[in-house]
């Protein structure tokens, strides 16, 4: 075997073992983490444990979930009544929440609604 075509070969197992780790992690992201709030619900809910229910918080942001409301969420006399999802379009002066439907293939928009002032500086508050 020549010197090139062991360059080559080289060159092929390393671009499959790069696609593979890629693929591999493009499949943990899609199945194995939440894409709406039902998922998000479901995952925090059938979590074993706290610790668990804490790996679907973003580095950094752990003291935003405290382990009595994993208790809460994960107790099997409640159920959740309704799960609602949520998203805020914050300008200058103006907050927006526009309310989206959970466990859709695709967003759709059920509500939009300005956010009176008092309730914009509740969420800048706990916003980063």
């Amino acid at each position: 075997m020549g010197q090139m075509q062991k360059k080559l070969l080289k060159e092929r197992r390393e671009l499959i073992l790069m696609i593979l780790v890629l693929g591999l992690a493009a499949y943990y992201i899609l199945f194995f983490t939440p894409k709406d709030s039902l998922e998000l619900y479901q995952a925090i809910s059938f979590a074993d444990d706290f610790e668990e229910a804490q790996k679907v918080m973003l580095e950094g942001y752990e003291g935003n979930f405290k382990e009595e409301d994993f208790e809460f969420i994960n107790r099997l006399d409640t159920s959740a009544d309704r799960i609602s999802q949520f998203t805020l379009f914050e300008y200058d002066e103006k907050t927006y929440l526009v309310m989206t439907t959970p466990g859709t293939e695709r967003l759709k928009v059920l509500a939009v609604e300005e956010l009176p002032e008092e309730i914009r500086e509740y969420f800048l508050e706990i916003a980063p």
